[in-house]
């Protein structure tokens, strides 16, 4: 398997990226997910120190999507769809996700024991709870909250594209 692939977690069983993903400046498929390695992250307007901040991201871990690259830098965009650029070595390629954060009422989601609606219910998570992803077969994503380790279907996933696979 190529490098990229393994490195996003694209399983395509070829030598081409699947359809809409490109290959960037850095060797790396785009679009791709990584989270942010510091509790305070600068968000700039553009590509260098010499672009004002936009925001600052105040919680490491949280995913983010990289849309574009120059240089060191990379475009990203966050579960709320705001843009802007960050310094390469602020990004982690740890797979991390958060439960449904489009839905802004509470409600219990459930991490199952396994990858199966008719499992025991592990935990119940609250839409915009941060985890970590640890595998995805396409459906159901591997998904660890604090002390619980579940199952959760794909798509109530905010940080893996739906049909990914990640081993």
């Amino acid at each position: 398997m190529l490098a990229w692939v393994a490195a996003a977690g694209l399983a395509t069983g070829n030598d081409n990226p699947p359809p809409g993903v490109k290959i960037g400046p850095s060797g790396l498929p785009i679009p791709r997910y990584v989270s942010l390695k510091s509790n305070r992250v600068n968000v700039r307007k553009g590509p260098s120190t010499e672009h004002a901040v936009a925001w600052v991201f105040s919680r490491a871990g949280l995913p983010v999507e990289v849309i574009g690259e120059f240089e060191n830098w990379r475009q990203i965009r966050d579960s709320e769809g705001s843009e802007g650029w960050v310094f390469h070595a602020l990004l982690s390629g740890r797979r991390t996700a958060l439960v449904m954060p489009w839905i802004k009422e509470k409600k219990a989601i459930p991490l199952y024991e396994s990858d199966s609606a008719s499992s025991d219910t592990v935990a119940q998570l609250e839409p915009g709870v941060l985890g970590s992803v640890h595998q995805c077969d396409g459906e159901w994503c591997n998904f660890t909250v604090g002390n619980y380790t579940g199952w959760i279907e794909q798509e109530r996933l905010w940080g893996v594209y739906r049909s990914e696979v990640i081993e």
